[in-house]
């Protein structure tokens, strides 16, 4: 069966089918399960609370207090987030001393005013600096589709913990890829919004300029209602847009390389079954795509920005930060003002003349992956986890650095790994992607 969705449990919660007692008390039976994933999934479980948030949440419905579709319903949050009188840890041993959250990040008491049952922490990369989802702290989780293999980063648990339906909804974070690539290779659906939609007060940064704050759910439905709730928005699922006549572009140069045959095949089956319901598909030259790596050769936005926020914490605890992440901080160290303010300049450039292209097409469509998730052995060498990471990161960090919105859709027919289809649309263009998304995704979904 499919796992449910907000929208599902909502109907069940108002038509007293189930209790938010009920959803909640499995929900943490799973996170308990010796034989799943909870234990790495979540650095936090606060059980109390969440039983005691589900009892309070059934008293209100009962009194027809009910703030929002999202009452009631067990969600996870990503470990990079404060919440009041805990110390956050982003992952990492290296905060483990840090003075505790006075109080929750503005996106967590959204979550809490909507009447969202918080669960726990999930666990990621180090830092939130990597798109594999390993882990040396806390235990690398095995992704859903297959153990053996990483569930994509650096919002690693709050993948599994809605696919292994620990939680319905996470809130994950993407400053190149981490909410879009766990849910493409979880086989999920994970939204990532237009940076300024969503405050990152009270999150740890891993850079300000790039990061957002986005959900990873079973539906697209479901992205919108968190989604609006991160954004303080009035909570709709937007009408579906019709497909026919929907202009998409695919670039010819940078996201198409590298492809594995896994993804390759389930994208290309995608566009053939999108164009046979009336969308226009073409393949365009977007050249300026190539010029990323040399924009960002010295580090760029994360490392600068990362050190910067670092730089005291790796003096005093640098010998407890994840070897593989240590060294792409510290590239930071070497780039100066200059550097940071001419990539400052050549970001706002590169953004004005992609969008003079891509802005005559309804969204842009790429794989969300050059790859399926790789082995945990495959990424267990510093050589073997850097190729495999630049390649889960290489399509997502277009739409970071380009200051976009995007979604992630699985593609992947029954029996095969999970691939997502991204759909990235231009800044602000929110609404319009999610309105897209919802026609799209029933017809790319393989059979």
């Amino acid at each position: 069966m499919a796992n449910p969705t907000i929208t599902h449990l909502a109907a069940d919660l108002a038509a007293g089918r189930t209790t938010s007692r009920k959803l909640t008390e499995e929900a943490l039976a799973r996170i308990e399960d010796p034989k799943g994933e909870g234990k790495r999934a979540f650095i936090k479980v606060w059980k109390d609370q969440a039983l005691a948030a589900a009892d309070a949440s059934d008293g209100l419905r009962k009194a027809g207090l009910v703030p929002s579709p999202l009452a009631g319903i067990p969600v996870s949050i990503k470990n990079l987030c404060d919440v009041a009188g805990e110390t956050t840890l982003s992952g990492s041993k290296a905060l483990d001393d840090a003075t505790p959250a006075t109080a929750d990040a503005p996106v967590v008491a959204r979550l809490r005013a909507a009447g969202a049952v918080i669960v726990g922490s999930t666990n990621m990369s180090e830092f939130a600096f990597s798109g594999v989802g390993f882990n040396p702290h806390y235990g690398t989780l095995g992704n859903p589709a297959d153990r053996t293999r990483v569930p994509g980063g650096s919002s690693a648990g709050a993948a599994v913990s809605v696919a292994d339906r620990m939680a319905v909804a996470a809130l994950g974070t993407d400053t190149g890829g981490s909410v879009r690539i766990p849910a493409a290779v979880c086989g999920l659906v994970g939204f990532k919004p237009t940076a300024r939609r969503v405050p990152i007060d009270g999150v740890i940064p891993l850079s300000t300029s790039l990061d957002s704050i986005g959900p990873l759910a079973n539906s697209v439905e479901d992205c919108a209602i968190v989604d609006a709730v991160f954004a303080a928005e009035p909570i709709s699922v937007p009408d579906a847009a019709p497909l026919a006549g929907l202009r998409f572009a695919i670039p010819k140069q940078f996201v198409m390389d590298e492809l594995d045959a896994t993804v390759s095949k389930a994208f290309e089956r995608a566009c053939k079954a999108l164009s046979a319901k009336g969308v226009k598909i073409e393949q365009i030259d977007l050249v300026e795509l190539n010029e990323l790596p040399a924009i960002n050769a010295k580090g760029g936005f994360a490392a600068s920005e990362a050190y910067a926020w670092h730089k005291e914490l790796i003096a005093r605890r640098g010998k407890d930060y994840d070897q593989l992440v240590y060294p792409r901080i510290m590239r930071g160290k070497d780039m100066s003002a200059a550097d940071y303010i001419e990539l400052l300049a050549k970001r706002a450039d590169l953004c004005r003349r992609v969008s003079a292209i891509t802005s005559n097409y309804d969204a842009v469509i790429m794989p969300t992956c050059a790859i399926v998730a790789p082995t945990i052995d495959e990424v267990s060498t510093p050589e073997g986890f850097t190729k495999k990471n630049l390649l889960l990161l290489r399509n997502t960090t277009v739409g970071n650095f380009l200051d976009r919105c995007g979604i992630s859709l699985p593609c992947h027919a029954a029996g095969e790994l999970p691939v997502g289809f991204m759909l990235m649309g231009e800044a602000m263009a929110d609404r319009r992607v999610l309105a897209m998304a919802l026609s799209v995704a029933p017809v790319v979904a393989g059979r």
